[in-house]
């Protein structure tokens, strides 16, 4: 499996709360966020959506909520 390196910038709040992470799961950042883009690239576009803020406007005001409930209970897994 090929590997490709790409480069982020995070705020200095982003950067401590990865760092806490980090350190209470015993990972590696690089390993963490690596982890994360994994996920985030085999969920449905629906909840990608919801993740990056595109909710749109007649949705109920907590429906990211209600979407990580269900996905909790295993409704709506990607299949990738």
């Amino acid at each position: 499996m090929a590997r490709i390196i790409l480069r982020i910038e995070l705020t200095s709040g982003a950067r401590k709360r990865l760092d806490q992470c980090s350190e209470k799961s015993g990972m590696t950042q690089l390993s963490m966020i690596s982890r994360m883009v994994e996920w985030f690239s085999r969920q449905p576009e629906s909840v990608r959506q919801l993740v990056v803020g595109n909710i749109p406007a007649d949705l109920p005001e907590d429906v990211a909520g209600m979407v990580l409930k269900t996905l909790a209970k295993g409704g709506n897994r990607s299949k990738n």
